[in-house]
Order: structure tokens, then C-alpha cells, then sequence
């Protein structure tokens, strides 16, 4: 049996980048674009990117094995 991460973290961690994302598009002082918003904005894409990754890495390693 090979090991392969399961498609659940790699939608969980999307799921955690669109909270973060949501939480600070949604804030109501967003126009003024504090530190933290940017800081919230470069998390959730860090999110993304990682969920990307992820299931990237899932889907092709199961198609070359």
C-alpha cells in the first residue's frame, strides 16, 4: 500500500486560506490596508499555494505511479 496524502488536507487548507481571505476582505476598515490586513492577505495566500501544491503533487504522483 503506497502512502498518499489524502485529498482532505489539501481542501482543508484551501478551506483555512478562504476563511482567512473572507475574514480580512470582509473587515470594514479594509480600504485603509493596515499591516495585519496584509499580513492576513499573504497568509491566505500562503494557503492557497500550499493547497495547490498539494494536490498537484496528489493527482500526479497517482497517474505516474
Amino acid at each position: 500500500m503506497r502512502n498518499r496524502p489524502a485529498v482532505a488536507v489539501p481542501l482543508f487548507i484551501a478551506f483555512m486560506g478562504f476563511a482567512a481571505f473572507f475574514n480580512a476582505v470582509s473587515s470594514p476598515r479594509f480600504e485603509t490596508f493596515r499591516t495585519i490586513d496584509v499580513f492576513r492577505l499573504v497568509a491566505s495566500g500562503m494557503c492557497f499555494g500550499a493547497a495547490l501544491a498539494a494536490l498537484l503533487i496528489f493527482f500526479f504522483s497517482r497517474r505516474s505511479g
